[in-house]
């Protein structure tokens, strides 16, 4: 495979992150391409429960052969998903009767307050 620089934060006391070539440490780290029997794993287990924590997340992480960094981020990047397709899902139903939506947040800001928000269901 190809080999890649390897760039420490001043500040990191971890391993070293692999991140992009393209001069002096562009501090972009290299996009984590997962593959089908993983995703086919991880999606499974989100329909089962929706936040994978603790020991869960350490067994999960070791049996893919991902980091645990790597499914936290992926769970926390589906629930962003998740929400989306619900939040459309509602506006679609709520056209469907001529009921007029409120302006929705744009994506950053359904990152920012992920771990705040409350579903409800219509």
């Amino acid at each position: 495979g190809l080999e890649l620089p390897h760039c420490v934060g001043a500040n990191s006391m971890g391993p070293a992150v692999t991140w992009r070539s393209g001069g002096p440490c562009k501090m972009k780290r290299v996009r984590t391409v997962f593959k089908p029997e993983q995703l086919e794993r991880l999606e499974q287990e989100f329909l089962k429960q929706q936040y994978m924590v603790g020991t869960e997340r350490v067994d999960l992480a070791a049996t893919l052969h991902l980091t645990e960094t790597q499914v936290k981020v992926w769970f926390q990047n589906r629930r962003i998903k998740w929400r989306k397709q619900s939040m459309e899902q509602k506006a679609a139903k709520l056209s469907q009767f001529g009921v007029i939506q409120p302006a929705t947040a744009d994506s950053t800001d359904i990152k920012d307050r992920e771990e705040d928000t409350v579903d409800v269901e219509l």
